[in-house]
């Protein structure tokens, strides 16, 4: 075995040990099916007020602009799927939201698994990234073969589905890389359907100043009356997409204790909903993702729901 196929094995396997569901590495990059496709979603205002998204167009899509001498991007998944749910009929939280932020989560891992390459492979320079910066990580995880993009724009794994975290380490070490997979959506139009708002627009393509989950976290102004009614209880992101994907018919529970959720987070009823107080916000959120919308966003929700 050659040193690239050595240290790639030793990264997966580390990957592995570190409780990530799995690991696919790809040659760092301009990402160039995916530059139109950027610029005519940003063209056609999908991102509405998410005006980040227009920042560094060019290192969201070449990742050697983000780190020098970059060569591989290591992308990993990491399973969030819970154990148990909310109870039927209350506000509903996304499920990615149940535990501890994933930033702080996966962060953690990223940077033991880059100390281990540099303690095992040497001089590796490198940066972490959780959906905090300018990287694409659907389509750096679809190029490395750890799934496909859906219809409703999320990375889809078959046997696992898609209720998984995407993180990715990118690095100066030249590695074996993996090939793309399939497409398996088929003729199916599932989430499609589903989307209460009608946010995907059409396959493979989510107006995001549509979707929900935009409105529940992402919009600090008031939320457009044109949408009462259609958001199906949902006051903190939305899963409708996912929930009704036949791939995640073979979700598994993850087995990360730090995403297991607050004890009262899922007996809560509309009515304690709609009687929280800051306190509870607080206790019940302490490291949650959920802290992003803030009290009073929360608060703005439930009403928009009632």
């Amino acid at each position: 075995m050659n040193a690239k196929s050595t240290h790639t094995k030793l990264i997966k396997t580390e990957a592995k040990r570190l409780g990530f569901l799995s690991c696919g590495i790809s040659e760092a990059g301009f990402l160039e099916v995916e530059a139109p496709r950027l610029e005519k979603w940003l063209n056609n205002n999908m991102h509405d007020t998410m005006q980040y998204m227009e920042n560094h167009f060019d290192k969201r899509l070449d990742p050697t602009k983000l780190v020098d001498g970059a060569k591989s991007i290591v992308s990993l998944l990491l399973n969030y799927f819970p154990n148990e749910n909310q109870i039927d009929s209350t506000y509903k939280i996304s499920k990615y939201a149940y535990g501890t932020d994933y930033h702080f989560v996966i962060k953690d891992k990223l940077k033991s698994l880059l100390q281990f390459i540099q303690q095992e492979i040497g001089e590796v320079h490198g940066r972490a990234f959780v959906d905090s910066a300018p990287v694409l990580d659907k389509a750096w995880a679809a190029k490395s073969g750890l799934g496909w993009i859906g219809k409703h724009s999320n990375l889809l794994t078959q046997q696992v589905g898609s209720f998984y975290f995407i993180a990715e380490l990118i690095i100066d070490l030249e590695l074996d890389y993996d090939t793309p997979t399939t497409d398996h959506c088929g003729t199916c139009t599932k989430c499609i359907d589903a989307c209460p708002t009608q946010a995907i627009t059409e396959p493979y393509v989510v107006d995001g100043s549509k979707c929900i989950s935009y409105f529940t976290i992402e919009l600090k102004e008031n939320i457009p009356t044109d949408f009462k009614g259609q958001f199906d209880d949902w006051m903190f992101g939305c899963d409708i997409c996912q929930d009704v994907c036949p791939w995640n018919r073979f979700s598994k529970p993850h087995s990360e204790p730090l995403f297991n959720p607050h004890p009262d987070l899922l007996s809560m009823t509309k009515q304690d909903w709609e009687d929280i107080t800051e306190e509870t916000f607080k206790k019940v959120f302490k490291y949650s993702a959920v802290k992003r919308t803030k009290f009073e966003g929360l608060k703005r929700n439930i009403r928009f729901l009632k």
